[in-house]
C-alpha cells in the first residue's frame, strides 16, 4: 500500500460511520447522511468542482436552480452512503414506496436464461441496481471502479457480492470474469457515466466526454439485449427502479453511435433530477 496510516485511518473512520447508520432506521440514518453531506458540500475545493460541471453541462441554469442543485447533490451523496447498511433490508414494492423500500417498473423486461447487458449511471442510489435484479431472482455480475483505499475497497467489495454473482473491478480481470459470465448465459451489470482516460470521445451534455466502450463492444460483438436501469430517489429513501426494455440498435453499426445513445439517455436522465447525479466527478476533460 503507498499510504499503509492514511488507509487504515481512512478505513477506521468509515467502518465507525457504517456502525452508525447501521445503528439507526434506514430512515433515519438516510436523513442524518443528507445533513453530513450538505455539511461536507460547503466546502470550497468541493463546491468550485460542482460549479465547474454545471457551468459546462448546464450553463442557463438560474443562480436559485443551481443552488438548490449543489445542495442536493451532497445530500443525496451523503443519503447513498448512509443507506448502505441497510441496503439488503429493502423490500420491492409496486405502490408509492416508503422509507426502506423500491418501486419496481418494468421487472419483465429482465432477460431471463440468457445473456444480457444492464447498464446505469451514479444516480441516487446506484448500488440499488445490483440489489433489485438479485430480489428480482435475475442475480447478475456487477462491473464497478475500485476505490483508492485498497482497504475499504475490498471490504465494500465483500458487501457487493453478498447480492450479486460477482463483484468485478474494472481491468484485465474484470474483461475475463465478464466474458466468462456471459458465455455462462448470466447478465452483467455496469456503471458507465464515469470518465474513463484510455476510452473513446462521445458527446455528453453537447460536449466531448471520454466514455468506456466495453459496454458497445459486447453488445455489437455478440447481438445481446442492452438493458437501461434507471434509479431515482423519490423521497429520503424511498426509491423507484425502472428496468426499461432492450435499447434498439443497429447490429452492424458502430461503438461510437451505440454509446452516443446510451449518453443522451443518461443526460436525460440526469436533467429529469440533477441534484441525484454525482457532478463532483471529473466527467469532462479540462
Amino acid at each position: 500500500m503507498k499510504h499503509p496510516v492514511r488507509y487504515r485511518l481512512e478505513y477506521a473512520a468509515a467502518r465507525c460511520l457504517w456502525a452508525l447508520f447501521a445503528a439507526l432506521p434506514v430512515a433515519m440514518a438516510s436523513n442524518l447522511g443528507a445533513v453530513l453531506g450538505a455539511a461536507i458540500g460547503r466546502l470550497p475545493v468541493l463546491v468550485r468542482r460542482v460549479e465547474r460541471n454545471l457551468d459546462l453541462a448546464m450553463p442557463n441554469l438560474r443562480p436559485l436552480e443551481r443552488a438548490a442543485i449543489m445542495t442536493g447533490v451532497w445530500r443525496n451523496l451523503g443519503r447513498t452512503i448512509a443507506e448502505l447498511p441497510h441496503l439488503r433490508n429493502f423490500t420491492l414494492t409496486d405502490e408509492t414506496p416508503g422509507p426502506g423500500q423500491i418501486q419496481i417498473i418494468g421487472a419483465d423486461n429482465l432477460e431471463r436464461g440468457a445473456a444480457s447487458l444492464l447498464f446505469g449511471a451514479h444516480l441516487a442510489n446506484w448500488e440499488l441496481m445490483y440489489l433489485v435484479t438479485a430480489k428480482l431472482g435475475r442475480p447478475m455480475h456487477v462491473v464497478y471502479r475500485a476505490l483508492n483505499n485498497p482497504l475499504i475497497d475490498q471490504w465494500l467489495w465483500h458487501v457487493r457480492e453478498g447480492s450479486s454473482l460477482g463483484a468485478l473491478a474494472k481491468g484485465s480481470s474484470a474483461a475475463r470474469g465478464i466474458l466468462s459470465a456471459l458465455n455462462q448465459g448470466a447478465p452483467v451489470g455496469m456503471l458507465v457515466d464515469q470518465k474513463m482516460n484510455d476510452g473513446i470521445e462521445v458527446p455528453f451534455f453537447g460536449r466531448p466526454a471520454m466514455t468506456a466502450p466495453a459496454l458497445a463492444q459486447l453488445a455489437l460483438r455478440r447481438n445481446l439485449p442492452v438493458i437501461p436501469v434507471r434509479c431515482e430517489r423519490l423521497t429520503g429513501a424511498a426509491f423507484r427502479v425502472t428496468i426499461h426494455e432492450p435499447m434498439p440498435y443497429a447490429v452492424d453499426g458502430d461503438v461510437a453511435t451505440l454509446m452516443g445513445q446510451v449518453n443522451d439517455l443518461i443526460e436525460a436522465w440526469i436533467r429529469a433530477r440533477p441534484e441525484q447525479w454525482l457532478w463532483p466527478h471529473n466527467r469532462w476533460p479540462n
